[in-house]
């Protein structure tokens, strides 16, 4: 089975609505997949929750958001609206989100 991790740097929600479609495309296909928000991507979880976006509530139905980066959260000023998402904070790799815990299951990593 395919396994693919979407590493979310980007902090532009139409970036970010592309890691969404091809989630759930690959996801349809029959992929394993997860996606982190990591760098200024760490901005979009509250955004998303707040307009109610139908492709993210998807992807979050289907459990496909692994979590958000801890460190970057805080620096960027939005740890606060990320915890109250009640998504998992990840801090793994000295404070940031890892992908070392998803390579070594076999995933691919796609950064955007």
């Amino acid at each position: 089975m395919q396994k693919v991790l979407f590493y979310a740097m980007m902090g532009e929600k139409m970036c970010f609505q592309h890691i969404l479609l091809n989630a759930l495309d690959l996801t349809e296909g029959g992929a394993e997949v997860k996606i982190i928000f990591e760098g200024q991507s760490v901005k979009l979880p509250a955004v998303l929750v707040e307009e109610g976006n139908k492709l993210f509530q998807r992807a979050l139905d289907k459990g496909l958001i692994a979590g958000i980066c801890l460190a970057c959260s805080r620096a960027l000023g939005v740890y606060e609206q990320n915890l109250a998402t009640g998504l998992p904070m990840l801090d793994d790799m000295m404070g940031h989100a890892g992908v070392r815990p998803y390579t070594d299951l076999g995933y691919t990593v796609i950064s955007m």
